[in-house]
């Protein structure tokens, strides 16, 4: 079974892995960013208008894994509050009894 700390563990040494492969390896990510602006630079040169939504597809991508973070985040807090709040309760009860 993994423990907190383990999985913790887990967790911060593959973060830092990606972090060190971005660091050494900043052609992979600058590669589509420059495709993507050519792209859309041309695209408005030749009177199209795909190139303008380029902003809003950005901020979407670059707001999903912040929405979705912050969702599990209050679902597990909620979660843990009512099992605290029950496991308070069912003492209260017991010492009462």
């Amino acid at each position: 079974m993994h423990t907190s700390k383990s999985i913790s563990f887990t967790f911060f040494l593959l973060s830092f892995l990606m972090i060190i492969v971005l660091v050494l390896l900043p052609e992979v990510g600058e590669a589509q960013c420059r495709m993507c602006a050519a792209s859309a630079e041309s695209n408005l040169r030749n009177g199209g208008t795909e190139g303008a939504g380029l902003n809003t597809g950005i901020l979407y991508l670059l707001l999903m894994p912040y929405i979705i973070v912050t969702t599990i985040g209050i679902l597990y807090w909620r979660n843990r509050k009512k099992a605290l709040e029950q496991a308070e309760n069912e003492l209260i009860q017991d010492l009462l009894s």
